[in-house]
């Protein structure tokens, strides 16, 4: 009998969807009819991005399973309809994506490639940088990114430092946990990273407090959660030198409005959303595999815990 599978997200994302997903299934032996549209009580499994029009569970009483997307989860995971399983999306493709846009980033800011890259009065300045084994950095966030993130910087041979709300040991990297570990994993950050997931324990964690923390001159990246940061404390961190510079990739309210001063600042670059994304093919592979899992009766891969709300 084949499996009824919902693809409830934006009817623009099936068509780059459709055929990596059928082709997953395929791959894994699974019969699959995955359809848009399903009478909620004949659905098995329900493929998810919190942005869709479905934000009412209780009618799916059949379904084993919500599979989401998305890294993040916190768009869905208060939704008291929702009672069964949830998967957040650990996806290849979009970690070697973020890995890549970090380094990019990390390595910007660490040879100091802004002053050469813009430079209209042709200055002719010399600066030697340092050697990546002299420069700290610290990544706020160890999971699955964090980790992957680290490990390129440690093959590059940065000195690492890591924080997590709970205790944990990564190779190579120097980690601190908790409320207390904070101040000890920023105080000597010369680059921070932030790849935190957005829930109550975490918003603002970079707060006028905190940002004091820092060596002066501290360089800002967040490709994590746009309210991890509260944005009027970085704006005066940069105002008084506390931080050097700030790259953007995610924010409160996306689109960035247009008359936010983070647009306006020499010292903020802005990108629009794009350090890391879901692959069609590589996500399609991982949420087959889940949709195995869950008809061989094995545990489901990336399960949320609602009480820590990742």
């Amino acid at each position: 009998m084949s499996l009824n599978v919902l693809f409830a997200a934006h009817a623009d994302r099936w068509g780059a969807y459709r055929a990596p997903l059928q082709d997953a299934f395929s791959a894994l032996d699974l019969d699959v009819n995955l359809a848009l549209d399903l009478p909620p009580a004949e659905v098995d499994y329900i493929i998810y991005a919190p942005n869709s029009p479905l934000q009412d569970f209780a009618p799916y009483t059949r379904a084993k399973a919500v599979l989401n997307l998305w890294a993040g989860v916190e768009g869905v995971t208060k939704n008291t309809t929702l009672t069964i399983p949830l998967a957040r999306m650990v996806d290849p493709g979009m970690t070697k994506s973020m890995t890549e846009w970090v380094a990019g980033h990390v390595m910007r800011y660490h040879l100091g490639m802004d002053r050469h890259i813009v430079n209209p009065d042709h200055i002719w300045a010399p600066h030697t940088p340092p050697l990546a084994s002299e420069r700290s950095v610290c990544i706020l966030g160890m999971g699955e990114l964090g980790g992957a993130v680290a490990q390129v910087l440690g093959m590059l041979d940065f000195k690492l430092s890591g924080w997590s709300r709970r205790a944990k040991s990564v190779d190579g990297v120097v980690m601190h946990h908790g409320d207390m570990g904070l101040k000890d994993a920023l105080s000597n950050a010369q680059i921070v990273v932030l790849l935190l997931p957005d829930t109550a324990q975490t918003e603002n964690i970079l707060n006028a407090e905190s940002l004091g923390w820092l060596p002066k001159g501290a360089f800002i990246i967040n490709p994590g959660r746009g309210p991890l940061i509260e944005d009027q404390a970085l704006l005066e961190a940069l105002d008084s030198g506390q931080v050097a510079q700030a790259t953007l990739d995610v924010f409160r309210v996306e689109p960035l409005p247009q008359d936010h001063p983070f647009w306006t600042d020499p010292r903020v670059t802005v990108t629009p959303h794009i350090a890391a994304e879901t692959r069609e093919h590589t996500a399609s592979q991982v949420i087959a595999q889940n949709v195995w899992r869950g008809e061989a009766g094995e545990p489901f891969l990336y399960l949320v815990d609602r009480d820590s709300g990742y």
